[in-house]
């Protein structure tokens, strides 16, 4: 397999977006009352940096069987590099706190399409 920043070179000259972010895959470390207990630390913390461009996307993930919740979460960053988007991720206070661990990869999104519109008049958007 070729080196990551060769491979980004590679799509971006077969005319791929090649945008590079960040994703974390969020886990608990076990203790339910702690990650309860630091919810609302961490959904302001995301709105904050949803305000400040850095929050892509973010949100829970099912189980495999994909019937049940288990408190494990997918965060998707916007950042300069791999370190500042650690920085990111460890200032979460979810891993703050040890309530949650997480692993960190690099994404470099090629393809896909996002329909929105948006209606001036009531200012409403619609992501349908």
């Amino acid at each position: 397999m070729p080196a990551w920043n060769d491979y980004k070179d590679e799509a971006r000259s077969r005319g791929a977006l090649a945008m590079e972010l960040f994703v974390v895959t969020t886990k608990p470390c076990g203790d339910m009352e702690l990650v309860k207990k630091t919810l609302p630390d961490h959904l302001k913390y995301q709105k904050q940096l949803e305000a400040g461009g850095a929050l892509v996307m973010a949100g829970p993930v099912s189980d495999a069987s994909g019937e049940q919740m288990n408190a494990e979460g997918m965060i998707i960053y916007r950042a300069e590099n791999l370190a500042a988007a650690r920085v990111l991720a460890d200032a979460d206070p979810m891993h703050a706190v040890g309530a949650r661990r997480y692993e960190i990869r690099k994404w470099l999104v090629n393809e896909g399409k996002f329909n929105f519109s948006i209606a001036l008049s009531t200012k409403e958007v619609d992501l349908a």
